[in-house]
């Protein structure tokens, strides 16, 4: 399982966006058990957003509608096969006065392939700042990517028609993508950041909302590491894979509307890539973060 699928998977023919509400709905097949499914036959690899924002939900599920998803923290164990379904095993660790807590471990095969703790919160009333502010033109104002750069460019770049086909995320960078600057040979600084937003409108409620931050979040984030060292995902022998992924999420927020995702690659060594992101709505308010560590490593 890979954090970015730029690498995960193969040529897909041209057609719709894979169906993010239907990824989301699981089906519940018995108590704290529920299946779940990718709707998508072009991709090698589940998307490991894919699995975090399935496994919110069958957590999410066995919660108290009032308490609200604020944290979650995911390990990826094995590669997961997106042409078999599923299962999402749910363990109630703790039921307190504020706080649920959810253990989540999927399977295919008996075979675990990610697990996850979860943690919900019941609504309350506390100190509120945030320590990091952001600006970025409208993303209105912003050009699509394919309109944004050179057309000899898209040409060659055959991840970008398999990254639209095979996640359902829409983006816009409001300035030039690293992974342009590194195609030319150029380091840049480990840090990119887009506009992101699901591809569909989602349910109203919040716990599909947070799933599909749970589902964006996973793009891009591991490859903000890699800038400094004039490298993409596409150089021959780069190995990319994302080892664990964590989520907090400070308030409620629509993930199908536009929100500004920055990220920081922090370090690499040893083999392994540690990044994070910062989410904030269009008037700056930071609504989530997250961190990542994967594996970076080029074998030539």
């Amino acid at each position: 399982m890979s954090s970015t699928l730029e690498a995960d998977v193969i040529d897909p023919p041209h057609g719709p966006r894979p169906p993010l509400g239907r990824i989301l709905d699981l089906e519940e097949v018995d108590t704290d058990l529920y299946i779940g499914h990718s709707y998508n036959d072009a991709a090698l690899r589940i998307y490991g957003g894919q699995a975090v924002g399935q496994a919110l939900i069958a957590a999410g599920r066995t919660v108290e509608p009032e308490r609200r998803a604020h944290s979650m923290h995911g390990h990826f164990i094995h590669p997961g096969n997106p042409q078999a379904a599923v299962l999402y095993h749910v363990e109630r660790v703790r039921d307190g006065g504020s706080f649920t807590t959810r253990s989540i471990r999927a399977t295919q095969g008996g075979v675990t392939i990610f697990l996850l703790t979860a943690s919900f919160q019941r609504p309350e009333r506390g100190f509120s700042h945030q320590a990091r502010e952001t600006a970025a033109p409208a993303p209105e104002e912003v050009r699509a990517f394919e309109d944004s750069v050179d057309p000899e460019y898209l040409d060659g770049a055959e991840w970008l028609p398999q990254l639209r086909a095979n996640i359902a995320v829409d983006f816009r960078f409001p300035e030039e993508y690293p992974r342009l600057a590194n195609s030319r040979g150029e380091s840049r600084p480990p840090r990119q950041r887009a506009w992101i937003r699901t591809t569909e409108r989602l349910a109203e409620d919040p716990l599909v909302q947070a799933a599909g931050f749970a589902y964006t979040s996973d793009l891009f984030l591991l490859s903000s590491a890699l800038p400094p060292h004039a490298v993409t995902i596409d150089e021959p022998g780069m190995q990319l894979a994302s080892l664990d992924h964590s989520v907090w999420l400070h308030e409620d927020f629509r993930s199908d509307e536009w929100h500004l995702y920055e990220q920081e690659g922090l370090w690499t060594g040893g083999g392994r890539g540690l990044a994070r992101g910062h989410l904030y709505d269009r008037n700056g308010i930071l609504v989530a973060s997250t961190m990542q560590e994967g594996l970076l490593r080029l074998r030539k």
